[in-house]
């Protein structure tokens, strides 16, 4: 499984990014696609994600302001973040979960500053 992660950038306080993570197979074969992130000097936190039952987890610090979605067609998930804080400043890991593995995208980097 590859995966390819977009998105990210420099955003101010407020303001909103959308994170997209292209799986190379089908959305059957997956078990759960989502978002990790880790700050300097901060553990790596699971952000967000969403299951083949399209089930969904968010970590309470999101909650309200991120919502993972998929399209199924493209295999892709994504992670719209709105109201994003400093706090959020953090380098964001797209995952897959194939039964017992992980799969990892590259990071992206996502910046809130005014």
């Amino acid at each position: 499984v590859q995966l390819q992660a977009s998105g990210g950038g420099l955003v101010q306080p407020g303001g909103s990014l959308r994170l997209s993570c292209a799986a190379s197979v089908t959305f059957s074969s997956i078990n759960a696609m989502g978002w990790y992130r880790q700050a300097p000097g901060k553990q790596r936190e699971l952000v967000a994600f969403s299951t083949s039952r399209a089930t969904t987890y968010y970590a309470d610090s999101v909650k309200g302001r991120f919502t993972v979605s998929r399209d199924s067609a493209k295999s892709t998930v994504y992670l719209q973040m709105n109201s994003l804080t400093p706090d959020d400043t953090a380098v964001y890991s797209c995952y897959a979960q194939q039964t017992n593995k992980f799969y990892w995208g590259q990071g992206t980097q996502v910046t809130v500053s005014s």
